[in-house]
C-alpha cells in the first residue's frame, strides 16, 4: 500500500543564543489511508515540534531544516509552494487536533460561530478561495446555499461523534461545555474539511481515564469509517495499544522502533549531569543509540 504521509531522514533544530540546537535527527516514518499511527515519546522529545515541521507551522526566525523530506500525496511539502500548501493542504487535507481544547476556542464566541467561520474558508464544498477580488477575504461574503450545506455537515459530524442535542450544544459558549465534549468538537473541527490525514496532538491528556479511552475509541472508528489517516502522539506508550495499528516510539528527537504493540517498551532514562542536579552524582548511563547528553 503507498503512503499517504512518508516522512524521510528529517532533522531540524532551533537558533538559541547558546547556539544552534539540534531537535530531530533523522526521523522518519509512514501512513497509509485508513490506518492510525501511534508516536509515542516522553515529554520533549520532539513529537509536537516533528507534527509542527509536517504542517509547516515552525516559527521561520528560528526554525531550520537541515535534511530530509515530507512527502504527502508525492509532494514535498518542504520544497513546495508555500501559497499552494497553505491554500490546498493545511487546514483541509491535513487537520490538526490541539492537547488542550479550551485553550483553542474563543471564549467570546459561541463554538457553533467558530466552527461556521472555520468553513467560511476551509470547508470543501469551497471551489474557489473565499473573497472577491476587490475585496479583502477577511470581509467577504458567505454564499447562502454553501452555508446551509455546511451546517447540515456539522450536524451529522458532531452526530458522529456522540455528542447529543447537536442545535443545543452549538448555541453554548466553551466554558459551558466538559473537557471531553470539547475534545470531541476539535475531532469533528478536524474532519470537517474532509482531510487525508488528522494529526492528534495528545488529545487526551487533559482527560480522566475512562474519557481518554473513549476518544481514542473514536479516533480509530472515524478514521476506518472515513478513510483517514491519524498520526497520534502520546507520551504513555500504553495508550495507542489499542487505538493505533503500528506504533513508532520516539527518543528524543529520534525514532527508534516501529511496532504493534509496545507494552514490553522498557523505560530509557534521562542523562541528567551533575550540575543539572546536585543530588546527581554522576550521570545515568544511556542506553545504545540513547543521545546523551543534559535535557535539564
Amino acid at each position: 500500500m503507498t503512503a499517504l504521509l512518508a516522512v524521510e531522514d528529517l532533522s531540524l533544530g532551533f537558533a538559541t543564543e547558546a547556539g544552534f540546537a539540534s531537535v530531530l535527527d533523522r526521523v522518519s516514518l509512514s501512513i497509509e489511508r485508513g490506518r492510525v499511527v501511534g508516536l509515542v515519546g516522553e515529554s520533549g522529545c520532539g513529537k509536537t515540534t516533528l507534527a509542527r515541521a509536517i504542517l509547516g507551522v515552525l516559527p521561520r526566525d528560528q526554525a531550520r531544516i537541515t535534511g530530509g523530506r515530507v512527502w504527502f500525496r508525492g509532494t514535498d511539502l518542504l520544497t513546495a509552494d508555500p501559497a499552494v500548501v497553505n491554500h490546498t493542504v493545511r487546514g483541509r487535507a491535513i487537520t490538526f487536533v490541539p492537547q488542550d481544547p479550551f485553550t483553542s476556542f474563543n471564549p467570546l464566541f459561541t463554538v457553533g460561530e467558530q466552527i461556521m467561520e472555520i468553513l467560511k474558508w476551509k470547508s470543501p464544498r469551497a471551489v474557489l478561495p473565499a473573497g472577491r477580488s476587490w475585496l479583502p477575504a477577511v470581509v467577504s461574503p458567505y454564499p447562502a446555499d454553501r452555508r446551509r450545506a455546511d451546517f447540515d455537515a456539522v450536524m451529522e459530524l458532531l452526530d458522529a461523534v456522540q455528542l447529543p442535542r447537536p442545535d443545543q450544544l452549538l448555541r453554548k459558549y466553551p466554558h459551558e461545555l466538559s473537557g471531553g465534549q470539547r475534545q470531541r468538537l476539535m475531532i469533528a473541527m478536524a474532519l470537517l474539511p474532509g482531510p487525508d490525514l488528522v494529526i492528534a496532538d495528545e488529545p487526551t491528556t487533559a482527560l480522566d481515564v475512562t474519557i481518554q479511552a473513549q476518544i481514542l475509541g473514536l479516533i480509530r472508528r472515524l478514521a476506518t469509517e472515513r478513510n483517514v489517516a491519524v498520526l497520534l502522539t502520546t507520551h504513555a506508550s500504553a495508550r495507542p495499544m489499542k487505538s493505533a495499528t503500528p506504533s513508532t516510539s520516539c527518543m528524543p528527537g529520534r525514532t527508534s522502533s516501529r511496532r504493534r504493540s509496545i507494552a514490553s517498551l522498557p523505560p530509557r532514562p534521562i542523562p541528567i549531569r551533575k550540575s543539572c542536579w546536585p543530588a546527581c552524582r554522576a550521570p545515568t548511563a544511556p542506553p545504545a543509540g540513547f543521545p546523551a547528553r543534559c535535557r535539564c
